[in-house]
């Protein structure tokens, strides 16, 4: 049994702590949120006590943070939980900044505490399936990926101006799943863009539209296509073509009824957004951490892994500014 601690009671930690709750070894014994209407609606759900970070990082009966508060507090919240002794799962990104991520990693390091960067997508069982029977061998070598990822609307101006953008907020996720599927070094990141979904979101300084090409060491090509609006859910699809065939993982719908009549065939749309369509996914990730915890795993997507896909991101947007492919 592990003791955990959640800092940020927003929506992803809802998340994470309604997962806490339902793993036999998890306990969830403290949560903190810089604003106390949250920590205590949060607190009245769960059983847990609302606790200050202080009192939580002093706490040596606390074994785990899950830090899932704002971007810009997630390095020194990391630094903190190391420096404590405490097992480490935090929401990607990291930071924003590169530096400051190698500096934070490096703290986590010379502590020796284990930190699981929150790649979900990783432990989604579909996409899980695709990486696994690849790595048996089932399609021959990579050749090409295509990743596509299609929010079903966009989010609030004010949620984009402080998200980073969309290549560090949400192609980051595309990113890690192309390396985690090719399982090869990315030399190269070619970058376009444009925002024709929400010309607010322009005037932010950011695309709503992308496609990303990436070129990997032995030769295979990726493509990444982005959108902040499909128009019919969350659009989450891959495809993994080997020398010797195909793997793909497609839509998950809201259910599995299709018509078919006079008119036409027709089925029903795919689960609007992440916190329906990655549900599982979020399950076996923190099962995974419990075992990390433990000591009975090695972290999936560790500090390693994070600062590859904020490396890609920041080459991505390189590209996009520049109109040039970036080597790496």
């Amino acid at each position: 049994m592990i003791n955990v601690a959640l800092i940020g009671a927003g929506r992803i930690g809802q998340v994470h702590s309604a997962n806490i709750v339902a793993h036999p070894e998890s306990r969830l014994v403290a949560i903190v949120d810089a604003f106390p209407e949250a920590a205590i609606s949060l607190s009245e759900k769960t059983g847990a006590p609302v606790k200050t970070l202080e009192e939580v990082m002093a706490d040596e009966s606390i074994d785990a943070v899950v830090i899932g508060s704002a971007t810009d507090t997630h390095a020194d919240f990391i630094e903190l939980a190391a420096r404590s002794g405490k097992a480490i799962l935090c929401e990607k990104p990291v930071d924003l900044s590169l530096e400051r991520v190698q500096a934070c990693l490096k703290v986590v390091e010379e502590c020796k505490v284990p930190l699981l960067v929150g790649f979900n997508r990783r432990f989604d069982p579909n996409f899980a399936a695709v990486r696994n029977r690849y790595q048996q061998g089932q399609i021959g070598k990579a050749e090409s990926v295509l990743i596509v990822s299609r929010d079903p609307s966009p989010p609030p101006v004010s949620y984009i101006q402080r998200s980073g953008g969309m290549f560090r907020d949400m192609t980051i996720h595309d990113f890690d799943m192309a390396c985690y599927l090719v399982n090869e070094p990315v030399v190269a990141v070619t970058a376009r863009g444009s925002c024709v979904v929400d010309p607010a979101i322009g005037e932010a300084g950011d695309i709503d539209t992308a496609t990303i090409t990436l070129e990997f060491a032995s030769g295979a090509l990726g493509t990444i296509v982005n959108t902040r609006r499909s128009g019919f859910g969350y659009d989450q699809r891959i495809e993994l073509l080997g020398s010797e065939g195909l793997l793909r993982a497609e839509n998950q719908l809201e259910n599995t009824v299709l018509l078919a009549n006079g008119q036409g065939v027709s089925a029903a749309n795919p689960q609007y957004f992440f916190l329906e369509r990655y549900s599982a996914a979020f399950r076996a990730e923190w099962a995974h951490f419990v075992d990390v915890a433990l000591g009975r795993a090695e972290c999936l997507s560790g500090g390693k892994e994070g600062e590859q896909a904020l490396r890609l991101a920041d080459a991505a947007l390189e590209s996009y500014t520049t109109g040039k492919t970036v080597r790496l």
